[in-house]
């Protein structure tokens, strides 16, 4: 069976959040207010974005170079993209963050060819809009990452889950093995949910080696 692996973004590739960062820095209102929302599956995550994101007003330029250098990357990234190109092995990121700015760190890491699937963002004086697009081009409330762990299913891949968060749970369960750290260790620890904890990119490589 043909494998992927599907890597989420912020407080997994990154140690910190990126979109949590650039909110702190540019959003106009009280953003955290509608995260603790979020965690409390009180809105959704389209909701969430969509609100936290329109409180935005700076340009693109500026939201990224505020962004270049200060969000630090998990160490052992180059090394697990060089392992999967090495054994064949399908490397895709699925983020509920913003593609722009996924890209462009990405970009700067010299990891620009790196697959990525995230929420669509544009920017308007009046605030940056924000859209999720699942697999079949359908705009999405909820459940993004999730559809497209079972578009990969479907495509017949065996799935190799790597996540840190809350919104990582729902995915990871469709997986055939998962990498965990975070509140996702935390939540397979408490349910009994097989997966092999992480620190680093390269504690996956060794797990991924030994599978």
């Amino acid at each position: 069976m043909k494998a992927l692996v599907q890597c989420d973004f912020d407080g997994t590739v990154t140690v910190e959040d990126a979109s949590f960062f650039l909110l702190d820095a540019f959003a106009q209102g009280d953003w955290r207010r509608l995260l603790r929302k979020y965690k409390e599956h009180k809105i959704s995550v389209r909701e969430f974005s969509t609100r936290a994101f329109a409180m935005i007003k700076a340009d693109r330029p500026t939201v990224l170079a505020a962004l270049k250098g200060e969000v630090k990357v998990r160490a052992g990234l180059h090394e697990l993209v060089h392992y999967c190109l090495e054994k064949g092995f399908r490397l895709v990121i699925v983020s509920n963050g913003l593609e722009f700015y996924i890209r462009a760190m990405l970009k700067d890491l010299g990891l620009g060819n790196v697959e990525v699937y995230a929420a669509q963002a544009s920017f308007h004086p009046k605030g940056m809009k924000v859209q999720y697009v699942g697999p079949d081009g359908k705009s999405l409330d909820d459940g993004f990452k999730e559809a497209y762990t079972q578009s990969f299913l479907k495509l017949g891949y065996s799935v190799v889950y790597v996540g840190n968060g809350d919104s990582d749970v729902a995915p990871a369960k469709y997986a055939h093995h998962i990498f965990a750290t975070g509140d996702l260790l935390a939540y397979c620890r408490e349910n009994n949910l097989r997966c092999k904890p992480f620190e680093t990119f390269n504690d996956v490589v060794s797990g991924l080696k030994s599978m």
